[in-house]
Formats: C-alpha cells, sequence, structure tokens
C-alpha cells in the first residue's frame, strides 16, 4: 500500500483561519468531505486515504483542534457546519459524500441541516445520534461524564513527543492496533505550552471541548437537524467505547429506541472495534473504506445536486 500525504491549505472563516488536510486525486476523482471527532484531528483520516487512492479527501482540523486550534469565536456544531461549508466554497467543491466521525457526525448532520446543497449522502461512524447524556450536569461534568479521561488528557504536559507516545502506547483502545500512521496522528496533536514552560500539551482546546459537548448534548442543534433529515445515511455503530469498554457510546436499548425514532438511518454494527480503533486502525479503515466505496458507487449513480 502507498503512503499519501494530504497538502496543507488554509481557509478564511469566522475567528479566523481553519487548516485543512487535502488528499489530492485525478481530476475526475469522487471528493468526500471527512469529519473527525472531539480531539482529533484530520489525521485521523491517513489510514482511510491510503485505503481509498483513487478518491479526493478533504479533512479540516476543526476548530479548537490541531492547527486550527488557536481559532477565535464560538464554537459548536453550527459552526463548525458554517466552516465546512467555507471549505468546500474555497476549493469550489460539492462532495460525493460526507464521511463523519465522533462528534465530527453530529457536525456532518448539522451541515445537512444548514446547507443541505453540500450534502448528497452521510456515513456517520460512531456518533451522529444523541448520546445517552447524563441530563443536568454542569458543563464540566457534563464533559467529564461523556469523555472521561479523554477530556483529562486535554490538562496534562509532556516533555516531548516520546512521552506522549508513551502515554497512549498504555491506552487501553490501542493495546492491538498501533501503527507508524497513529504515532504520526498523535504527534501533529502536541502544540507548545503557551505560558513558554518547556513542555507540550495537547492541541485540543479545552474550552471549545466543552462549548461543543453541552451544544451536541443539551441543545436542539443536532436533534433539529435529525428530525429534518432528508439524505441517505448511514450509521455506524461499535460495541466498545473510548476506553476499550462495553458498551460503547450506544449502549443496546438506547440504539433501538434511537432507530425507532429516526428509521430512515440505514445501521450497521461492526463488532470487533471501540470508538477509536473503527478509525485509526488499519482493519478500521479498510472495512470503513469498503463502506465508503459502496457509497460512492450509489452517489454517481443519483444526479448531481444543484448548485
Amino acid at each position: 500500500m502507498t503512503a499519501r500525504t494530504a497538502r496543507a491549505v488554509e481557509v478564511p472563516v469566522a475567528g479566523g483561519v481553519l487548516r485543512v488536510g487535502v488528499w489530492d486525486a485525478a481530476p475526475d476523482a469522487p471528493t468526500i468531505l471527512a469529519v473527525h471527532g472531539v480531539t482529533s484531528s484530520h489525521l485521523a483520516w491517513q489510514l482511510l486515504a491510503e485505503e481509498l487512492p483513487g478518491v479526493r479527501i478533504v479533512a479540516p482540523d476543526l476548530r479548537g483542534r490541531g492547527q486550527s486550534n488557536a481559532l477565535a469565536g464560538p464554537a459548536g456544531m453550527a459552526a463548525h457546519a458554517d466552516d465546512l461549508a467555507a471549505v468546500c466554497a474555497h476549493l469550489d467543491i460539492v462532495p460525493a459524500l460526507v464521511v463523519a466521525h465522533s462528534m465530527g457526525a453530529f457536525v456532518a448532520v448539522v451541515l445537512a441541516h444548514r446547507h443541505p446543497a453540500l450534502v448528497r449522502r452521510l456515513v456517520l461512524v460512531d456518533g451522529g445520534l444523541p448520546l445517552a447524556a447524563p441530563a443536568d450536569l454542569a458543563p464540566d461534568d457534563l464533559v467529564a461524564a461523556i469523555l472521561g479521561p479523554t477530556a483529562a488528557r486535554l490538562s496534562m504536559r509532556f516533555a516531548d513527543t516520546a512521552a506522549y507516545l508513551r502515554f497512549w502506547r498504555e491506552h487501553p483502545a490501542f493495546a492491538a492496533d498501533w501503527s507508524p500512521e497513529l504515532e504520526r496522528y498523535l504527534a501533529y496533536d502536541l502544540v507548545p505550552v503557551a505560558d513558554g514552560e518547556a513542555a507540550l500539551r495537547p492541541a485540543t482546546s479545552y474550552a471549545t471541548t466543552v462549548e461543543d459537548t453541552v451544544d451536541m448534548n443539551t441543545r436542539p442543534t443536532v436533534t433539529e437537524a435529525l428530525d429534518a433529515l432528508g439524505v441517505p445515511t448511514v450509521l455506524v455503530t461499535v460495541p466498545r467505547g473510548l476506553q476499550n469498554e462495553t458498551p460503547g457510546l450506544y449502549p443496546p436499548t438506547h440504539l433501538v429506541a434511537l432507530l425507532a425514532r429516526y428509521p430512515a438511518v440505514e445501521h450497521v454494527a461492526w463488532p470487533g472495534f471501540n470508538h477509536y480503533t473503527v478509525v485509526l486502525s488499519r482493519p478500521g479503515a479498510a472495512r470503513l473504506a469498503d463502506l465508503v466505496t459502496a457509497q460512492l458507487a450509489l452517489a454517481a449513480a443519483e444526479k448531481p445536486l444543484a448548485r
């Protein structure tokens, strides 16, 4: 398998500039817009890009993450959706497919609601439908309840990249799925500590993470978008969560109720993966590539969206 390298594009958005990774392909290649999760970056899609050499993949670092972590202004699902629309306008694309993981799946659903001319089909990977979030929690407590150690990591400091990789080596989600691509993805996440301390920290803004988590779990932004959803949508769920625990983000009883509420959403369950490895492992990326290929074939047979 030949490695692909994403080129960096800077896109003006409200409050500053959004960093976008683009894995280029032939001029007539289909384009997918790929949207990462809550503390992730565009490099979450590196393995998928390698599985799909004939597909152009456009993947931003969402505001507050990666090299977009210093973007000023409010966040929330609508702001991220508008950023994605700005990316499409800047690159002059209408994606054949939007593929989104975790929080990115919630953003993708809102994108379909706010900018319907940009969304033909959706693949939502372990996200996008409401979580079984505890009610009436303060914002910090809500983040802790949903993200746990994932959120706690954002306040940690690391002496160097090697120390950060050692931290992740002990993470239960990646016990059997370590790779050079994962190391590159993790190293990209680090930025210098702002106060001049000789240390590194995760790039993701904790304040933006709180704002996004509150928005997608307590406000009507996502449910209103789901109620209006009118494009073919596939939801992929996996049995294990962020710490490789069971159940995952969608416990069976909760999932049954969601699918009853949103019967137009096609659901597929993929055993053997956790919330991370469904995208960030070679087996997960290979299976996702098969699904993307099938969805692109369906999109190719449809009438293109009017621009």
